[in-house]
């Protein structure tokens, strides 16, 4: 080894690595996949729905079985990669990720489907902060750091709006199941580079004992949690399970404090979430998350069986989202964080994207794509950007180094939980609103076409019935932004290497979703 290459594993700050730029591209690679991946089984989910037989009822397994296994397992995740080495959890983070990929795409039932996309993850938890722990470390230099950072951020998000469309053609010109199966090359391709291309500097580990009760206590608690939304849409609120099921989250998830309280290595130390700004940003950005992540399965589905788009067609339709979210983020969030305090950034933006909402409660059967939904967009995805970029600079900011990874895994967790709660939530809202509406008027449909005519009409009320409670969500989230948040402008405070992580890392999700 030579002398510069040794000084560079004593001192990662002293040498900077050689092939780090070469190492970018392979990680940005891993991470396009994880976001092609949300947004291509969006658009292929109805498609899926009907070839698989999965029932109107279990549909939002599909996201919410990969969103909860995510959740639930990214502070773990984090935690092995410590513990294993950076590059070595990446690596089998995308092995996985591809089996669990091929298996999806092989699917024969909604069950295998299910287990396939709870697979993929369990595997994107040890994925995600792998690949952003190993960018913090390799590139030290403050100003190659940020421009790391924004090629990694710029071609992450960029997939976003790639996975609508590439989604789109795939389902429509070869079949649904390639949208799984594109992820094996590039799993395989960014696992070669990663192997021989990346050197993560020694003396970096956490070797502290698993706090394997915290892994199990959160996990079953959020299970249980997103089960009783899910159990209530079929059987009703006051159903036994469903009554058994939300009293057992609550019962584990306080277990789950009180252990974290007394452990010595905790997976979440409390001091973590307990700061002011910290928690209310966690908080805030859950929920709107919850809001967003329904709206997006709502939407796929007015699209393509309300309004007859091909799944390419919707893929270009969701563009003007994506666009407002980055020019939000990029042009907006990102000029004035230097210049106005957190809080006025992000409670406005939850306003506006609450206001694009509002504008999707009048949809109707024949409502117009450019009057209507476009600007509704829009406005959503201006509103969200510009919130979210504070957000995340500010949710890592001023943490203790040992904090600073568990509290970048907390804002992914805060999403990823609140995407999964949001879909089972809002679908039980949409699904009960459909029913009553098609009890009500199916008696007065004498024909098969005006029978047809109540059944979109009542699946278009249902959609309307969950997004107004998806409006009142954000209002909540505006209202805790503006009050929890107190900090001030950032100015020229340096923020840990971990919260510039968790800044491009998390804006990642919402864009794909």
């Amino acid at each position: 080894m030579s002398e510069t290459a040794s000084k560079a594993l004593r001192d990662p700050a002293a040498e900077p690595d050689a092939g780090r730029w070469k190492a970018l591209v392979f990680i940005a690679l891993a991470q396009l996949m994880v976001v092609l991946d949300a947004t291509i089984v969006n658009i292929a989910l109805p498609s899926a729905q009907q070839d698989l037989g999965i029932s109107d009822g279990n549909r939002q397994w599909v996201v919410t079985a990969y969103a909860l296994a995510f959740g639930g397992l990214l502070l773990f995740g984090g935690r092995i990669a410590d513990l294993w080495g950076r590059k070595k959890a990446f690596v089998v983070g995308l092995g996985g990720f591809a089996a669990a990929s091929a298996l999806g795409g092989a699917a024969t039932n909604e069950a295998m489907m299910f287990g396939a996309r709870a697979l993929q993850g369990v595997f994107g938890a040890l994925l995600a902060p792998a690949a952003l722990s190993l960018l913090a470390v390799m590139f030290t230099d403050a100003k190659e750091r940020a421009k790391a950072f924004g090629i990694y951020g710029a071609i992450a998000g960029g997939g976003g709006a790639v996975g609508l469309i590439l989604g789109g053609f795939l389902t429509e010109y070869l079949d649904w199941r390639w949208t799984f199966f594109v992820n094996i090359p590039f799993a395989i391709v960014a696992a070669a580079g990663a192997y021989f291309v990346i050197r993560e500097p020694e003396g970096g580990r956490n070797r502290s004992a698993l706090d394997i009760p915290g892994v199990v206590l959160s996990t079953l608690g959020l299970v249980a949690l997103v089960y009783g939304f899910t159990r209530a849409e079929s059987d009703g609120w006051s159903d036994s399970v469903t009554v058994g099921m939300f009293v057992a989250s609550a019962v584990l998830l306080a277990s789950f404090v009180l252990v974290e309280s007394k452990v010595k290595a905790p997976l979440l130390p409390l001091r973590v979430i307990t700061e002011r700004n910290r928690g209310g940003i966690y908080l805030s950005l859950g929920l709107a998350i919850i809001a967003m992540f329904g709206l997006f399965l709502f939407l796929t589905y007015y699209l393509q069986i309300v309004k007859g788009y091909s799944p390419v067609k919707t893929g270009f339709a969701f563009l003007p989202m994506i666009a407002g979210m980055i020019t939000g983020s990029t042009q907006i969030g990102t000029r004035l964080m230097t210049r106005v305090a957190p809080r006025l950034l992000m409670g406005p933006g939850f306003l506006v994207a609450a206001l694009g909402m509002l504008l999707l409660t009048q949809l109707e059967i024949g409502s117009s794509y450019a009057a209507l939904l476009l600007p509704a967009m829009l406005l959503l995805g201006l509103g969200m950007g510009t919130a979210f970029m504070p957000a995340m600079s500010l949710a890592t900011q001023g943490v203790e180094p040992r904090d600073s990874g568990v509290a970048s895994a907390m804002v992914n967790t805060s999403q990823q939980v609140g995407g999964a709660i949001g879909t089972a939530l809002l679908n039980t809202i949409a699904a009960s609103a459909t029913t009553a509406y098609v009890a009500d008027h199916i008696a007065g449909a004498t024909s098969r076409s005006q029978q047809q005519l109540v059944q979109l009409e009542a699946m278009v009320e249902g959609y309307t019935s969950a997004i107004w409670f998806a409006v009142g969500i954000l209002v909540v989230a505006a209202a805790i932004a503006l009050t929890f948040v107190n900090a001030g402008r950032p100015g020229g405070t340096t923020v840990t290497s971990s919260g510039e992580d968790a800044a491009d890392e998390v804006k990642i999700p919402v864009v794909a979703h």
